[in-house]
């Protein structure tokens, strides 16, 4: 969320944060307001079911007008009330369909892995299903563990949210059964670097 935010002070990045918005309070809601942006909470406990929750979310999302919502670091699965209204974009820290859920970087470590990475992709009623928008390698290191692994996974993740939500409010995408294409260059890439193949 801060590296979008920092991204979206520059006109030629082609998108703007209209707000953000969390289930709890949490740091990106300070980083948030600090900056000028509104900012909401919608706490799951409050709600008797997952639906109502989503169907509330829903509507306070709905109030801010968004193209593009990005879920990045919103630990929760987002139901039909959501995903019917708006086009929603999510980072993991694996290489798709490779490692879905939320320990992707501790069961890629127990599998052995030599190379892991990150993925944007949208959302869709699964968890970490929906279609691949785009991917970045990650090389893991004799010595790794969680912690470190997933710094580095960070990293390249921050790089490639941006990029991707920059290349999608700016250029458009078409989407052809599973196969997302970005503007006029599908599969083009500017964040990939050396220290990552």
């Amino acid at each position: 969320m801060a590296a979008l935010l920092e991204a979206a002070t520059d006109p030629a990045y082609g998108a703007a944060v209209v707000a953000v918005g969390a289930d709890r309070e949490a740091e990106g809601i300070s980083r948030a307001a600090e900056a000028g942006i509104p900012t909401f909470v919608t706490p799951f406990s409050g709600f008797a079911d997952r639906a109502h929750w989503n169907a509330v979310l829903a509507d306070r999302i709905a109030g801010f007008r968004p193209d593009l919502v990005v879920s990045a670091g919103f630990m929760r699965i987002l139901g039909p009330e959501v995903l019917s209204r708006f086009t929603v974009v999510n980072i993991h820290p694996a290489l798709l369909p490779a490692f879905p859920g939320a320990h992707a970087v501790r069961d890629a470590l127990a599998y052995g892995v030599k190379v892991t990475g990150a993925t944007a992709h949208f959302v869709d009623e699964g968890v970490d299903t929906g279609p691949v928008i785009d991917q970045v390698t990650v090389r893991v290191l004799p010595g790794d563990d969680v912690a470190s692994l997933h710094e580095r996974i960070k990293t390249v993740e921050r790089r490639m949210l941006v990029d991707v939500v920059g290349r999608l409010a700016r250029d458009g995408w078409t989407l052809d059964d599973r196969h997302v294409m970005l503007g006029a260059e599908p599969g083009a890439s500017s964040y990939v670097t050396e220290e990552n193949r």
